[in-house]
């Protein structure tokens, strides 16, 4: 129920969620794919969430870790610390908290101290799901939003189709290259009017630029 619930939220607050509810299944899909972020919880069936941890740990893999259990003494959220985590938080939480600290883990990864992504006088909100410029709303779909968080948080590097769909969607979902195509088409067009260029790079993806 747990499980669910976080899944959904996140989901609903626009991430793409995988959601795995065994260690194995977990351990195969921590070796065989990247994610922004891991939210582990420590009594995982099969292999235990700590040791899935350390095996995370010992691939050499620096993916921000949150650890949610319902262990709460001190001597256990050191040793989740020293296994390698990067946050704790102990059960039961609410569930806005939960979506503060994975906000907070992830703009940390990319080297950010606040929410909002900023290029020239666009803002990104990424608490709010809003997009500005100048002080102006934009009005963006969810996609549309997706697209342009995944193109701000990669500023100045090209991103590839294939990155935008792993960035918009879980394994249960299904977002083809063409549908990306679409979406950046339309976010293009709502931003090119403020000067806001998504630049296309035959090949390889798309990167954003200002005029």
């Amino acid at each position: 129920m747990l499980g669910d619930a976080i899944a959904k939220h996140l989901t609903r607050v626009g991430h793409a969620v995988d959601w795995v509810r065994d260690g194995a299944v977990a351990d195969r899909a921590l070796r065989t794919q990247d994610f922004d972020l891991i939210v582990l919880d420590l009594g995982l069936p099969r292999i235990p969430g700590r040791e899935l941890l350390s095996r995370l740990r010992g691939r050499a893999s620096s993916a921000p870790v949150l650890i949610i259990t319902a262990a709460d003494a001190i001597s256990d959220r050191v040793a989740g610390l020293d296994a390698g985590a990067d946050d704790y938080l102990v059960k039961p939480f609410a569930l806005a908290e939960l979506e503060a600290r994975v906000r907070a883990l992830i703009r940390r990864s990319h080297g950010r101290d606040r929410n909002v992504l900023a290029h020239g006088a666009l803002s990104f909100d990424t608490a709010a799901r809003s997009a500005s410029v100048d002080g102006a709303m934009l009005d963006l779909s969810a996609r549309e939003l997706a697209v342009l968080e995944l193109l701000l948080l990669r500023s100045g590097r090209v991103v590839a189709k294939e990155q935008f769909v792993e960035h918009m969607c879980g394994w249960d979902q299904d977002v083809t290259e063409n549908a990306i195509e679409v979406y950046v088409h339309r976010l293009r067009r709502k931003l090119e009017p403020v000067g806001i260029q998504v630049q296309t790079v035959r090949g390889l993806g798309y990167y954003i630029a200002r005029s």
